[in-house]
């Protein structure tokens, strides 16, 4: 009984922080005609297309540039916080602690005082308006995080697997390409999956740093649905809810690594 009553409030909990989900499919479907209707409908009846034909024909580069803003800020971020992870866990180098707690620290930065930053900074280097600078600034969120979880994942690497390569001759960069990166697979794509998230999903830096360049990201492309007599919700909607399938498929996807990646480092045997 009191199972029951468990999973019946757990599925109640879950329609309702799935609702907006739907109500956003719903919406994506909807005329416009039939936008403010009281009471509203909940399912589109005389449903229309237009919204996701607006996708096709106006989002489609704002969906590109993302992609490759997404997949260079996870590039990047790899490049840094896997070899910065590496040398904190097994390197120990001084003052180790203290650069995790100035990452800790810079997580906690608002990312509107960095964009201002990275604005005046960019304004001289006249790197405005520019994907390479966009996954820049995507990367400085990304960065801190990745070092912290690769750092907790390749402390429980048994010291005896670094040992035994540099016995058989092999470099300390050797040794962690060739040792310690296969091992180190779900922190590879937990930090990969957030470090693509949160550059798939940035709207402050995208407003802030590339609000008027050629290659805009989805967030802006939504964004430029809004004004104050065009408010087109169907294609607002519509455009979430392409922008949306790619995170999803990569949740789905990832999410046993993610599990894994996350929980490294806390317990120890």
């Amino acid at each position: 009984m009191i199972r029951s009553a468990k999973t019946i409030i757990g599925l109640i909990l879950t329609g309702i922080m799935l609702f907006p989900v739907y109500w956003m499919i719903n919406v994506s479907f909807t005329k416009d005609t039939d936008m403010r209707a009281d009471p509203p409908h909940l399912f589109p009846w005389n449903g229309t297309l237009e919204g996701y034909r607006a996708v096709i024909d106006q989002q489609m580069p704002y969906l590109g540039t993302s992609l490759l803003v997404g997949l260079g800020t996870v590039v990047l971020t790899l490049l840094i916080s896997a070899p910065a992870g590496f040398a904190l866990a097994k390197l120990r180098p001084r003052g180790g602690g203290a650069l995790s707690f100035v990452l800790l620290i810079a997580q906690m930065i608002p990312g509107i005082i960095m964009a201002m930053g990275f604005y005046a900074i960019y304004l001289r280097l006249g790197v405005l308006n520019t994907i390479p600078g966009l996954i820049l600034a995507d990367s400085t969120i990304a960065v801190p995080f990745g070092v912290l979880i690769f750092t907790a994942f390749m402390s429980g690497i048994p010291d005896e697997l670094i040992n035994a390569a540099l016995i058989d001759g092999a470099s300390k960069w050797r040794t962690f390409l060739s040792v310690i990166l296969p091992v180190s697979r779900n922190a590879i794509v937990t930090v990969s999956l957030f470090a693509f998230l949160w550059a798939w999903s940035d709207f402050v830096f995208a407003t802030t740093l590339d609000g008027g360049g050629d290659h805009q990201p989805i967030t802006l492309g939504i964004y430029h649905y809004i004004g104050n007599n065009n408010q087109q919700w169907n294609a607002i909607m519509a455009t979430a809810v392409v922008a949306s399938i790619p995170a999803t498929l990569l949740l789905i996807l990832a999410q046993r690594y993610v599990a894994a990646g996350v929980t490294a480092g806390a317990v120890k045997d």
